[in-house]
């Protein structure tokens, strides 16, 4: 961030884009709140939030008892409302008819003057004492045979009620804590400023983003008082408009999802109410925020099972919009067409394969370590390749990447370097008469001992020159360009808050494609682990994962949320990564989701990473009872003959027995359209046990 409270526009070789001349106004969004569109932005500001676990939508969240009260069988109500309705008639017509004597009329004859004697006063203070003694009855039996909690279960008020839980209270207008106020702003001696943003607020020409981000550019400015001025400069000058992105942007075009800003949430869909999930969890909204996503996301689930529309896309426009409020940085890697958002919600995209495309990929990931670039690359071609060392490949690719680059000043283009790893002699013998002119010996000894590994048994030279030929196609023409004459972006922009989509082209070149996608994993492991300032939450998120993950992949996401960041990786299947990567990855990543219609193979994966628990067991045996006497067998026969069935007791036996939380076949067949098993972790170690969840439907 600048002094003036704005972010660097300037263009580079990261892809940041210019300013433009004119910010376009912000469009109206499919879901508030946005001025345009909602008014009461005051109200949502004031809206309490809390959370009593990772994954709830704290938006005006009313948390519930950890355990389900217990309810008393309806029949089980009527019989005792009915035992003590007779009970309570009973004893009244005993102090009536004076069968009890009559004690209960004393306090009648003590407290009555004698002046009312066979007068009406008398009759009135009669018939007084009479109704509060039938009231003390009422109450007393109707207390006993719970006569309030039946009329509820029969009116329905329990459940209206229980339907619409009370609100917790909002905040005041003009408390302290009043986020519309700004009162930290004030506090800091910048009443006017103060004064600016909450007219804004009022006058509805703030939206949530504005508020967002004005808020980040505050904080940052209370971690570095020497940006006061040019904070307090800017809101004066532009009011919700101050400290906007780079992009000009202010909004997306259009929402899919709903967001929360302030608690930086997306609603992703409504735990199920049912048995199967916690008490205090049934019925509550269930949310994604970056301390949950920090911990890395997978996702399984069939072709149509909702990955796309109810997940990935959410979650990349709720971090879109975090990046709009200097919060986060995030890219979004999917198959052509994939609906991931317009592209005028992001900041770059890139089209690798299509001629058209403004911006390229930068296959080396912007470093200028050839030891680096080669780890990088060696991982991305040969990194699924079984038996084969990515130790060595990326050695034998040094040893070419690091004389191209000593004597060129830049790396080798897909076709230079496909030439190098085929040893073609001509630009072989080029690369060494530079190397001996320019004196670098050193370089001429890598160059060499890539000579005489060439061609040796277990050489890793030829499988990646067939790797590289996969770029190496006339549809790749004029991409991944290290002359400088294309606008290539790398994911060194992280320290940034931009917003990427990388379109690949898997229909037509799936190989190349899944190539890609493993470079850009790997390339956004080494970014985050090398960015100096992690205050922004970087998120990667693909569509599709299939045939993306290596071992060390899988390592570096286990090592991405101590350097602020995390992956989303979605599959069809877990057949999709290699068996002895699959309880890796599994153990790597924080949150689990499996959709509808997994399989049980998957489904048994899922069953014992999440484990067991212990439930309380009820076995009932059912036992005929056989009468000795005449006239209880007479009794037995006829309920037989009404009933149809034997007349048995009941042996209820209660044990505590550990059973899986969520078992292959419940995975496979339980779970409904539409819906999905997910357990979260957040950051800091809390953990929700797997919960059903209705997803919410964005199309």
């Amino acid at each position: 961030m600048d002094t003036d409270g704005t972010h660097d526009a300037r263009t580079t070789h990261t892809g940041r884009l210019p300013r433009p001349a004119t910010p376009p106004a912000p469009p109206k969004p499919r879901h508030a709140p946005s001025p345009a569109a909602d008014p009461t932005l005051t109200t949502w500001l004031r809206t309490p939030r809390s959370s009593d676990g990772p994954g709830v939508w704290a938006y005006g969240h009313v948390p519930r008892a950890a355990e389900e009260p217990e309810v008393t069988p309806t029949r089980q109500l009527v019989s005792g409302a009915l035992i003590a309705l007779l009970a309570g008639l009973l004893l009244w017509s005993l102090l009536w008819n004076g069968y009890l004597g009559g004690f209960w009329l004393w306090p009648l004859y003590m407290f009555t003057p004698d002046s009312w004697a066979g007068g009406n006063a008398s009759v009135v203070a009669s018939y007084v004492w009479y109704a509060l003694v039938a009231g003390a009855l009422l109450f007393g039996f109707g207390r006993l045979g719970r006569w309030p909690e039946l009329g509820r279960r029969v009116f329905g008020s329990r459940a209206a009620r229980a339907a619409r839980p009370a609100l917790p209270p909002r905040i005041e207008a003009g408390a302290d804590d009043d986020p519309v106020r700004w009162s930290g702003v004030r506090e800091a001696g910048l009443g006017d400023v103060a004064d600016r943003l909450e007219g804004e607020v009022g006058a509805g020409r703030m939206n949530d983003v504005d508020y967002a981000r004005i808020r980040r550019a505050w904080d940052s400015v209370r971690v570095d008082p020497s940006r006061l001025r040019a904070f307090a400069d800017a809101v004066r000058d532009k009011g919700a408009g101050a400290c906007v992105h780079p992009s000009g942007a202010r909004d997306l075009p259009v929402r899919a999802a709903r967001h929360d800003l302030l608690a930086r949430q997306v609603l992703l869909g409504t735990v199920e109410d049912g048995v199967r999930n916690p008490y205090a969890r049934r019925g509550t909204a269930l949310a994604l925020d970056p301390d949950v996503l920090g911990t890395s996301v997978l996702a399984v689930g069939p072709s149509g099972s909702g990955k796309t529309g109810r997940l990935v896309r959410p979650v990349v426009e709720s971090l879109a919009l975090q990046a709009l409020a200097g919060q986060a940085a995030v890219v979004a890697v999917g198959a052509t067409g994939a609906q991931l958002g317009p592209d005028a919600a992001y900041d770059v995209v890139v089209r690798v394969g299509d001629p058209a495309s403004v911006y390229d990929l930068d296959l080396y990931g912007g470093t200028g370590d050839p030891d680096e670039a080669a780890t990088l690359l060696a991982e991305a071609f040969v990194g699924d390749v079984p038996g084969l060392e990515v130790r060595r490949a990326a050695t034998a690719l040094a040893q070419l990447l690091g004389p191209f680059r000593a004597l060129h000043g830049r790396f080798p283009a897909v076709p230079e370097l496909r030439e190098l790893l085929d040893q073609v002699p001509e630009s072989v013998d080029v690369l060494r008469r530079g190397l001996e002119e320019t004196g670098r010996t050193s370089m001429l000894r890598e160059l060499d001992a890539r000579r005489r590994q060439h061609g040796a048994p277990g050489d890793p030279g030829p499988v990646l020159a067939d790797r590289v030929a996969l770029l190496d196609r006339p549809a790749f023409a004029g991409f991944f360009d290290t002359t400088g004459a294309g606008r290539p972006f790398s994911l060194r922009a992280l320290e940034h808050p931009i917003r990427v989509r990388v379109d690949l082209p898997e229909r037509a070149h799936a190989d190349a494609s899944r190539m890609l996608a493993r470079l850009l994993l790997a390339q956004f492991n080494a970014a985050v682990a090398a960015r100096t300032d992690r205050s922004l939450f970087a998120f990667l998120a693909f569509d599709d994962a299939s045939h993306t993950l290596t071992p060390e992949t899988v390592r570096g996401v286990q090592r991405l949320r101590s350097a602020h960041a995390g992956v989303l990786l979605t599959l069809r299947t877990l057949d999709d990564v290699p068996e002895g990567l699959r309880t890796p990855l599994l153990g790597a990543v924080g949150c689990r989701m499996a959709f509808s219609g997994v399989t049980t193979w998957d489904g048994k994966c899922f069953a014992e990473a999440w484990g067991t628990e212990w439930v309380e067991a009820r076995d009932v045996t059912h036992r005929t009872v056989f009468a000795d006497q005449p006239l209880t067998r007479a009794l037995h026969a006829f309920r037989k003959l009404v009933t149809g069935k034997a007349v048995t007791t009941d042996a209820v036996t209660v044990r505590q027995v550990e059973r899986e939380r969520w078992s292959a076949s419940d995975l496979a067949h339980a779970v409904p359209p539409g819906h999905a098993v997910l357990s979260l972790t957040s950051v800091r170690g809390e953990r929700a046990a797997p919960l059903l969840v209705r997803l919410a439907d964005t199309t």
